[in-house]
């Protein structure tokens, strides 16, 4: 067993990492047989540290959770989803049982550690082949969801008509800079006005389920253009599906260049857009097509999506990821105000 550093918050020192004598216990509770190497995989949030480890029975992937998508009846219902799904024949990572209680959470020194069989596959390569699977893939997913019913509590809240962001965006851009603030009273603004816009599309009318709640290409491994397997079930929740449709649409068809966000188009990839939504209602059961009223949504629960994804890690860190919180937030005014311009073509692009 190689020797590994001792475990940090994955804040402000860098990513977390394990501790050896942390390590070893938590490998003890498995059946790996002989490990042969084990190794840090970066990939996913910096404060969810993650080992590669080969062994005699083949290769898996451990993982302990960040704190505050730590809670154990969350990770049961991350892991009751999973399974669900997996004995359906759609594509997960398998999850590894405890040796002793047949168990699939480990819980140490308050925090919580989980076992995969590791996948491999390749990265999303923003083909359009691609990306129609992924929409077919969520489609899938939703159907296959229709009929779980959990034992845990579920959370029921998700990027649309959080109250605390149009509220704090402005004071957020202000302390980062007093040149943003009027970054953030626009973006404010277009995020109420998106929800209220949402609302306006019957939205709390519309039926719940399960949902992924994270549906983006950084949690998916591709074999050729196919998905070989759904990563990251942290944020599952009960919510109508347009949640995780819109969110795909957006990550599927968000279009960057290079590590700076100043130079990074305004404009969704329209033909990538299509194609996720068309992936979708191809593989959608007769009467589970997307309503009228979904896609007229779309584009404003995009909006709503952008702004809160933003928000949430500047607000804690000042950044995102490595991107300075001021550029970045001001890569997705620009972007914001594309959608919001663009609203119509996108629904009829989309119908």
């Amino acid at each position: 067993m190689s020797s590994l550093p001792s475990a940090t918050s994955g804040t402000e020192g860098g990513p977390a990492t394990f501790a050896a004598s942390e390590l070893a216990i938590v490998l003890s509770h498995f059946d790996l047989g002989v490990i042969d190497a084990i190794q840090p995989f970066v990939r996913g949030s910096r404060r969810a540290p993650k080992l590669l480890i080969r062994s005699e029975r083949g290769g898996f992937l451990l993982k302990r959770r960040a704190e505050g998508r730590d809670d154990p009846e969350r990770v049961a219902l991350a892991h009751g989803v999973q399974r669900h799904l997996a004995s359906r024949g759609f594509p997960v990572a398998s999850l590894i049982t405890t040796r002793r209680h047949q168990g699939t959470i480990i819980l140490h020194a308050g925090r919580v550690y989980e076992l995969f069989a590791f996948v491999t596959g390749a990265k999303y390569d923003q083909s359009l082949a691609a990306t129609r699977e992924a929409g077919s893939a969520l489609a899938l997913l939703h159907t296959l969801l229709r009929d779980f019913a959990p034992g845990t509590p579920i959370v029921t809240t998700s990027y649309h008509r959080l109250p605390q962001i149009p509220a704090q965006l402005p004071t957020l851009c202000e302390r980062l800079d007093p040149r943003l603030r009027g970054t953030g009273e626009a973006l404010a603004r277009a995020y109420q006005e998106a929800a209220d816009r949402v609302e306006g599309f019957g939205f709390a009318t519309w039926p719940s389920q399960m949902v992924h709640g994270d549906w983006h290409p950084g949690n998916m491994l591709f074999s050729g253009t196919r998905v070989a397997a759904v990563l990251d079930f942290d944020t599952v929740r009960r919510e109508p599906r347009a949640i995780d449709v819109a969110n795909g649409a957006l990550q599927f068809s968000i279009t960057r260049l290079g590590e700076n966000p100043e130079v990074w188009p305004s404009e969704l990839d329209e033909t990538r857009f299509k194609s996720f939504l068309e992936g979708y209602d191809s593989m959608s059961p007769a009467g589970a097509i997307l309503s009228r009223a979904e896609l007229g949504a779309l584009a404003w629960l995009m909006v709503e999506a952008m702004v809160a994804e933003a928000f949430v890690p500047v607000a804690a860190t000042g950044r995102f990821g490595p991107i300075p919180g001021g550029a970045f937030l001001r890569m997705v005014e620009r972007k914001v105000e594309w959608l919001t311009r663009n609203h119509e073509l996108l629904s009829r692009v989309a119908g």
